[in-house]
């Protein structure tokens, strides 16, 4: 192997990674600085890497696009899926037809091609891409309200059997056309996600008990989980089926059971996932060369636009209307509808098929995608908080450690550093209210640990280590976070002064407060008026508003409010 290579390689991944930071500095997104090192390094740039090997890339690709969507899947909590799972498998499927048909209409015309052709462009472009909506809503410090985060990830990591069906039956009707070629189409869809549905279910379920059964060096745990996913990734691919829906559901039953080490899992996997993004976008970056993208500049950009004004807007709208979305999350899901890789990944397709005008459709995909990263993933972020779609997030404790005793069942040891200015002045632990079934486990202060005693006062600069679940965590984070929340994402500003339970009465309610709620039966709870408004799916943040007073949704229990905050209009 010719050391020359290696180097630049290594090179390549650490100028992205020593560029990174400029993601959150100037809000644009890092998976776009991958994608602009690549091209950099390749045959136009200063690199000068000539790379065109089209089916490598494509075994790569699909490997990486994998890891992702492990990762993704295993961060993706099942409960989500109770608000979630309805609109965004419409989405995933009606949607990236719709996208797919309007896609095509504006291909044909501004690039003049023929309409099967055109549909392929269409099909190509249809899907989000996972990669970039896990990658920018995790990692842009945005905590979504549940209805739209959930629909958001759901829909990214189940669209691609829909696109990819629709790519390879065009590529099929172009290549060579043959009697009931729509038929088997069909057919492979309904194979597609049927397979990778039940492929990726089954083989959760086996890497789970894989997992619990089997005693590993604790750092083997996760190579164990990735090797298991991509080899049912591959099983499946092999046997017809999604892997992507596959893998991706596999990593949702593998985050949502108990499994040994989990966070030594999910922590070694969010280093697998970076670096699969990374390898990812620098190796696409290296197989388009910037001098081949300006013929189709004109046409590319209205292709982008359209799709992110028109089509995208156009089509949220006409699938997600029959749920429980307000303008406001409507016109962010509208928004966020992000291309990645799996279009530039898809658009590799027709080259292998040697299909006519197959570089300009991989061009033209290539180019959707610079724009859609740069038009709608710098401007997420700010969007997202001027819709006011965040709600207040709880402190994340700086290291969980599982403790894999039996006696200990599922406790883990928490490291909370104590900072902000709730800490500035000293408070005793026994002033502290923590949640029942947590202990402190000690504190540590100038590299000293201290013995936790009731008396024993801590302040800003000390970290404390505690034994609690998983299912402790919100609470837990609640009563150690001392973190400057923005202003409007405050307690006190964003749920109101007075806090309520979900089983009170609106007319109870009235004559503690002097209120009177005219358009509403005194005899319905509070809990039911949130229902009513949401169409039985609330979540933290959904909002009512009656008379001078706004109530709040603080906190849920699978279906109904448990909790309300009530504001009091001034």
């Amino acid at each position: 192997m010719d050391p020359t290579l290696t180097l630049i390689g290594a090179l390549m991944l650490v100028i992205s990674i020593v560029l990174s930071p400029l993601s959150s500095r100037v809000g644009m997104p890092v998976l776009l600085i991958f994608l602009v090192v690549g091209m950099m390094m390749g045959e136009d740039g200063p690199g000068g890497i000539e790379f065109d090997n089209f089916e490598l890339a494509f075994l790569i690709a699909n490997l990486a696009l994998g890891v992702i969507l492990l990762d993704g899947g295993m961060r993706t909590r099942v409960e989500t899926f109770r608000v979630g799972l309805r609109p965004a498998l419409v989405l995933a499927t009606l949607g990236v037809g719709l996208t797919a048909g309007g896609a095509a209409l504006v291909a044909w015309w501004v690039f003049d091609l023929h309409w099967l052709m055109a549909l392929l462009v269409g099909a190509i472009i249809s899907s989000t891409d996972a990669a970039a909506v896990f990658s920018l809503l995790q990692g842009r410090g945005l905590h979504l309200n549940e209805r739209v985060s959930a629909t958001l990830e759901i829909e990214s990591g189940s669209n691609d059997p829909m696109a990819i069906f629709l790519t390879l039956l065009l590529v099929t009707l172009i290549g060579s056309y043959e009697e009931g070629a729509l038929a088997k189409g069909l057919m492979m869809l309904v194979q597609q996600f049927g397979i990778g549905t039940v492929a990726g279910l089954l083989g959760g379920f086996a890497v789970v008990q894989l997992v619990n059964r089997i005693r590993l060096t604790p750092s083997l745990y996760p190579l164990l989980v990735a090797a298991a996913g991509i080899a049912v990734f591959s099983a499946t691919n092999a046997i017809g089926g999604s892997g992507f829906l596959a893998i991706y559901l596999t990593g949702v039953v593998i985050g949502n059971r108990h499994v040994r080490m989990m966070p030594m899992i999910l922590q070694v996997h969010d280093g697998l996932a970076w670096l699969a993004q990374l390898c990812l976008f620098l190796m696409l970056g290296l197989l388009v060369n910037p001098s081949d993208l300006v013929p189709l500049a004109g046409g590319g950009l209205i292709l982008a636009l359209a799709l992110i004004f028109v089509i995208r807007p156009a089509t949220v709208l006409l699938t997600l209307w029959p749920f429980a979305f307000n303008r406001r999350e409507l016109g962010f899901i509208s928004w966020v509808g992000l291309r990645g890789a799996v279009p530039i990944v898809l658009a590799l397709f027709p080259i292998i098929a040697d299909l006519p005008d197959a570089q300009l459709v991989f061009h033209a995909a290539f180019f959707i995608v610079l724009v859609s990263l740069l038009v709608q993933g710098t401007t997420m972020a700010p969007l997202a908080r001027k819709l006011k779609l965040e709600v207040p997030a709880g402190e994340d404790p700086y290291r969980r450690l599982p403790l894999d005793v039996p006696a200990a069942g599922d406790h883990e040891l928490m490291l909370f550093p104590l900072r902000g200015r709730n800490w500035e002045s000293p408070r005793a632990l026994g002033q502290l209210r923590l949640p029942d079934n947590t202990a402190v486990a000690g504190i540590f202060r100038d590299r000293k640990c201290l013995q936790p005693t009731r008396e024993l006062e801590v302040a800003s600069g000390d970290v404390v280590a505690m034994f609690a679940t998983p299912a402790l965590l919100p609470d837990l984070g609640k009563a150690l976070s001392g973190r400057q929340a923005p202003k409007h994402l405050a307690e006190r500003a964003f749920f109101g002064d007075f806090v309520l339970n979900g089983d009170a009465l609106l007319g109870d309610v009235e004559q503690v407060y002097g209120i009177e709620f005219d358009e509403l039966p005194p005899e319905l709870s509070l809990a039911e008026c949130f229902a009513r408004r949401t169409k039985g799916h609330p979540v933290v943040g959904d909002k009512v508003v009656l008379g001078p007073v706004t109530l709040v949704a603080r906190a849920t229990d699978a279906d109904r409010v448990t909790k309300v905050g009530m504001k009091m209009d001034s």
